[in-house]
């Protein structure tokens, strides 16, 4: 096995474009810093999905943290909001689709997000996510 020094070029190939779909709970923010510093080691491009559902009370509040954790890191990231079309489109296949619409190198998220049941181990969402993507999924726990 060899040593690459940081950053290298392999990784920085492999993870060029990111997702990282934001619900606006505590673990989504924890996903969202795991993707910043994929992107100030390799140099990947950030996107944040946010899925405009009833369970987000404010988007404006998703989009500023969103706004401030990665400004405090200095990495200029995009922002995406997308709308599901009830009763035919669910959350996770609205992320889905954003997988097959635009090429990604990798999907960051959170095994639960606003699950209220503390006893699942991962969420419907990520699941779903998990099994029906054409990508690479890097599951925070």
């Amino acid at each position: 096995m060899s040593y690459y020094p940081e950053p290298t070029y392999v990784m920085s190939y492999l993870f060029r474009r990111i997702l990282i779909p934001i619900d606006g709970s505590a673990m989504s923010y924890k996903a969202l810093e795991v993707g910043l510093d994929f992107a100030s080691r390799y140099g990947s491009k950030i996107r944040v999905l946010i899925i405009e559902d009833s369970s987000i009370p404010d988007i404006n509040e998703v989009k500023k943290r969103v706004t401030e954790i990665s400004s405090r890191r200095g990495i200029s990231i995009e922002i995406k909001t997308k709308k599901p079309n009830y009763p035919d489109t669910s959350v996770a296949t609205a992320i889905v689709e954003e997988l097959f619409e635009e090429h990604y190198d990798l999907v960051i998220l959170t095994a639960r997000g606003r699950t209220l049941n503390p006893d699942l181990v991962i969420g419907s969402v990520a699941l779903s996510v998990l099994i029906n993507s054409n990508t690479s999924i890097f599951l925070i726990r």
